[in-house]
């Protein structure tokens, strides 16, 4: 894939594929190794360490400015706190962090929801609909609702399920930025402010130019 890299960007940039017709071309990208591959010889970043690491440097600063929050988005988040555990346990780290990430959705007047979809039950046709009906986006998939690990996680693109079987949520999360970040996708607009803060604020790419609202709240993180 190091040798073949050249080939991808040049592809990805002037042409803009389909994620359908370019996994048919580069099949060997999309899994966790070769995703976080591809984004260090993009920005000689590491994708997943440092999402996490710095995720993990930040948690303490936004759980201070959530418990702040006022309002009906502060409810909201008061809701996603009570699921937090001082646990340390891998799932009570990765259950955190993944409440972590929701917030920071609602905390910047957006719907997590949007971005992240829990599939409880068999009803195939209804994971389908869903599947083909999203651009952008995670799936968790339950047998019972009661289950505290998920039998699946994976990211949609373009209505293809792109990378599944992962090991936990904040993990997709990761993968996502990555891929939407190789692949040169867009944002979803949905979510176009919590994107943004993962990049510039979190990862610390492009930090130069940042709207308002990530300004401000890379501000109250850094004071």
């Amino acid at each position: 894939m190091d040798k073949t890299f050249s080939y991808r960007r040049y592809e990805v940039v002037r042409d803009a594929p389909l994620v359908q017709d370019f996994k048919e071309r580069w099949p060997g990208l999309f899994d966790v190794y070769e995703i976080n591959a591809e984004f260090k010889r993009l920005t000689t970043i590491p994708l997943q360490s440092r999402f996490l690491s710095q995720l993990d440097i930040f948690s303490n600063k936004l759980l201070a400015l959530f418990k702040k929050r006022g309002g009906q988005i502060g409810k909201k988040l008061q809701e996603l706190m009570k699921s937090m555990t001082d646990e340390y346990s891998d799932e009570a780290v990765d259950a955190g962090r993944e409440c972590i990430l929701k917030a920071l959705c609602v905390y910047l007047n957006e719907d997590p929801d949007i971005l992240i979809k829990e599939h409880v039950g068999n009803n195939e046709a209804d994971f389908e609909d869903y599947t083909e009906n999203t651009t952008v986006g995670i799936f968790t998939a339950k047998q019972h609702a009661a289950q505290s690990k998920p039998d699946d996680i994976g990211i949609i693109l373009e209505g293809q399920i792109v990378i599944q079987e992962l090991d936990n949520v904040p993990l997709a999360y990761a993968l996502l930025f990555g891929l939407l970040y190789a692949l040169n996708m867009d944002y979803p607009p949905q979510q176009r402010y919590f994107f943004e803060v993962v990049q510039k604020v979190i990862m610390e790419l492009d930090g130069g130019t940042l709207s308002r609202k990530a300004q401000v709240l890379k501000n109250r993180l850094l004071e």
